[in-house]
């Protein structure tokens, strides 16, 4: 039996499970999905640059979450340490406030993305089905955000039915959920099974002058274009190391949070990215990466070159499998975000109603569930940017400066981990996400503030009502 605390949580996460439950939030299709759109920006071998430089921005961020997470060792990960950084009576509400507020934009924007790529890895099962999707589809084009590249909601046969499974899924979770257990465990598997195939039959057939086939570049990694080319994929990369940190926010139920947590994040983080590495590796060792980056779904080409259609029938329905799970356990999990805020009093009310038969935060999964199918009709790229340039400043960016503010005003707190060679690593971090941040573009720069903006305006019309900081006193703590 694990420890137990005094509110009667269990601490059964050892080393093992952080570990296992961290990386099991990485791990998805979304790699499948993103390989060909880096290689658009960065040619060959040079794509490997983006999975490595993100690589070593997660391991730096790492070391904010751990010594947030060893010295704050409770439930609700950013939120609660936004509050306590930045102090619970002023300053610390509002940014906890902008927390939820950028996580009801990004948290459907990435639920939205899971079901963008089920359509575009669906027309792996049949050659004719793009070409009907196309033949049918509307398409809204919006002036261009970005020289040469089109703003594109497509509604077509495959986006609507990609919409009509996240109805489904919101279907699914107005009930109570008595065997998620089960379905994560075979939804995981769906896509554990998927890339270890991958990595086997590449490992067979890898040819490394292909895979690292550095003859061209589109612009010189020393000028403007390149280092924006190498920001654009490491925000495609990005996308998919996202969760390194989910330990942090079930930190309540771990055994030793001072030893475990730090670990259990440097040790995912590092397995994740030799693990992606390996099947960027797997994929340009076998396909020419030329032909890859014109693919919507290389797995299942890769597999139909060797075994046939059979293979890439299989490949793609576990993908899909996986792409279903894993939207269905994010959709379950944000939609508890907002409704803890509330139910704290750090957000608005009425997402912290429980439907009284069910006993599920309902309004909360409506909004994130309405605002997901929204999303899903966008294309996947700019999806992607919306999803990390909403979280940088306030997520990412902000924990950098609660670490640093705790280390300030309370310099006695106990802390079993402290970052090394602090605050270089911090530093580091920041100009990092700094880079990735403008790299995205102007048009998502200014997309991130406005919806800063937004979040702030949100705040004091809150907290005006409510009579709370800044417009009277705090709510006792």
């Amino acid at each position: 039996m694990g420890e137990r605390k005094p509110d009667g949580l269990q601490r059964h996460f050892g080393l093992l499970q952080a570990t296992a439950l961290n990386i099991t939030m990485i791990v998805g299709a979304g790699v499948f999905g993103v390989i060909p759109a880096m290689l658009g920006k960065l040619d060959g071998g040079y794509a490997l640059l983006a999975w490595i430089a993100v690589g070593a921005l997660i391991l730096l961020d790492g070391m904010t979450w751990s010594e947030l997470g060893a010295s704050i060792p409770g439930s609700g990960g950013s939120y609660l340490y936004l509050l306590e950084g930045y102090g619970r009576a002023r300053w610390g509400r509002l940014m906890a406030f902008l927390f939820i507020w950028q996580f009801l934009i990004s948290g459907p924007l990435e639920i939205a993305s899971g079901l963008i790529l089920m359509g575009k890895f669906s027309y792996a099962l049949h050659p004719a089905l793009q070409r009907f999707n196309g033949n049918w589809s509307y398409l809204l084009k919006f002036a261009s955000w970005e020289e040469g590249k089109e703003l594109i909601v497509g509604v077509g046969p495959v986006q609507i039915g990609a919409a009509l499974l996240g109805v489904l899924m919101i279907l699914l979770l107005y009930r109570r959920i008595t065997t998620l257990g089960k379905l994560t465990v075979t939804f995981w598997a769906g896509v554990l099974l998927a890339i270890a195939w991958i990595l086997v039959e590449g490992a067979l057939r890898f040819n490394a002058e292909r895979a690292f086939d550095f003859s061209t570049l589109q612009a010189p990694l020393s000028s403007v274009k390149g280092l924006e080319n190498l920001g654009a994929a490491m925000i495609l990369a990005l996308y998919s190391y996202l969760g390194y940190y989910h330990i942090c926010y079930i930190g309540d139920e771990v055994r030793d949070p001072g030893r475990t947590i730090p670990r259990a994040i440097f040790l995912s983080a590092v397995a994740v990215c030799l693990l992606f590495v390996g099947v960027h590796l797997a994929l340009l060792g076998t396909l020419p990466w030329r032909e890859v980056k014109e693919m919507d779904s290389p797995a299942a080409e890769f597999m139909r070159r060797i075994h046939g259609d059979w293979a890439a029938t299989l490949i793609t329905l576990l993908i899909i499998w996986s792409c279903f799970g894993s939207a269905f356990a994010g959709l379950l999990g944000y939609s508890r975000i907002p409704y803890g805020a509330a139910r704290y009093g750090h957000f608005f009310a009425a997402l912290g109603a429980v439907h009284p038969v069910h006993r599920i935060p309902h309004i909360a999964l409506f909004l994130v569930g309405g605002l997901t199918l929204f999303w899903s009709f966008f294309d996947l790229e700019s999806v992607i940017n919306a999803l990390i340039v909403t979280r940088i400043l306030e997520q990412f960016i902000g924990q950098i400066g609660a670490v640093m503010l705790l280390r300030r005003n309370q310099p006695d707190r106990p802390r079993p981990y402290r970052i090394w060679l602090y605050p270089l690593p911090c530093g580091l971090a920041l100009c990092g996400w700094l880079f990735v941040y403008v790299a995205a573009g102007w048009q998502y720069v200014v997309l991130g503030l406005a919806t800063l903006g937004a979040g702030l305006i949100a705040f004091f019309i809150w907290a005006r009502w409510k009579r709370d900081w800044p417009f009277g006193a705090a709510a006792t703590q």
